[in-house]
């Protein structure tokens, strides 16, 4: 029996269709402006105690308070070079990795496996063992940050290099390539505009991390600080930690975007 599927005709709905960048900034904006307008009524209208959630008034006070007395701009920066350093070995040691996972079938046996069974440990269980291995100091609190995306990388820069096409690679052994030149000059290039990709979600996920980062006998920092609030039940202030690491993780999020349009133009969309 044949079965005949039609597509129809008129629709004004179509999957997976483009859509003007303007449109899509209105539609962006929108989102943003529906989830603040709803959070005011929630907070304002009694309909939930403005103990758990407080104003955004309330929180654009904390915000604005913390800005003039400086300490929002040294909890933030502390905080971005803890990111920032975690983030830095992560990809010392994983890139290398990585590629070498995805290049040799041998090395792939060996340590993906492990790879993934560390991917998916709880990391603020390690918190006491860090504590134990290397200390209280900024060391613990960037190796928390490390643990939590290194595993994470390993194995997305390995798909990376995996992406690349095979006939660029016989092409280059017909040619009389080595293997360390075929990788060095046929498959990182090649994979750059999805490493770029990988190491931005990476950054994401960075910023996750770093509340259970500040765990370890911190005294500064937006995650410290939004812990401490949480010992008061000061609500405001830890809406506004969260929103600003939020923000954060959205402006470095659109810089890895542009950064991968400037270096990388002729990826296709």
């Amino acid at each position: 029996m044949e079965i005949k599927v039609t597509a129809r005709t008129g629709t004004k709905i179509k999957l997976r269709t483009t859509i003007s960048k303007q449109k899509y900034s209105l539609l962006a904006a929108a989102s943003f402006i529906v989830v603040l307008a709803l959070w005011q009524v929630l907070s304002t209208s009694g309909l939930v105690s403005q103990i758990f959630l407080p104003t955004p008034a309330a929180v654009v006070e904390v915000f604005i308070t913390s800005l003039q007395d400086g300490s929002l701009a040294t909890d933030t920066w502390i905080s971005f070079s803890r990111i920032i350093q975690g983030f830095l070995l992560a990809i010392v040691i994983g890139v290398p990795i990585g590629i070498l996972v995805g290049s040799f079938a041998k090395v792939e046996a060996f340590v993906l496996p492990l790879t993934e069974f560390f991917r998916y440990l709880p990391v603020p269980a390690f918190v006491p063992l860090i504590m134990v291995w290397v200390g209280i100091g900024e060391n613990a609190k960037v190796a928390v940050i490390l643990l939590g995306i290194l595993f994470q990388l390993i194995p997305m820069v390995a798909d990376n290099v995996k992406s690349v096409p095979s006939n660029l690679i016989n092409a280059a052994y017909t040619l009389g390539a080595k293997s360390s030149t075929v990788i060095f000059k046929v498959i990182v290039p090649a994979m750059l505009p999805k490493l770029m990709e990988s190491l931005r979600m990476i950054m994401g996920w960075a910023w996750t991390y770093l509340v259970v980062a500040e765990l370890v006998a911190a005294s500064s920092g937006l995650g410290y600080n939004i812990l401490k609030a949480q010992r008061f039940l000061d609500t405001p202030s830890i809406f506004m930690g969260i929103l600003v690491i939020g923000v954060l993780g959205l402006i470095t999020d659109r810089l890895f975007g542009l950064l991968n349009k400037v270096l990388f133009r002729w990826v296709e969309e």
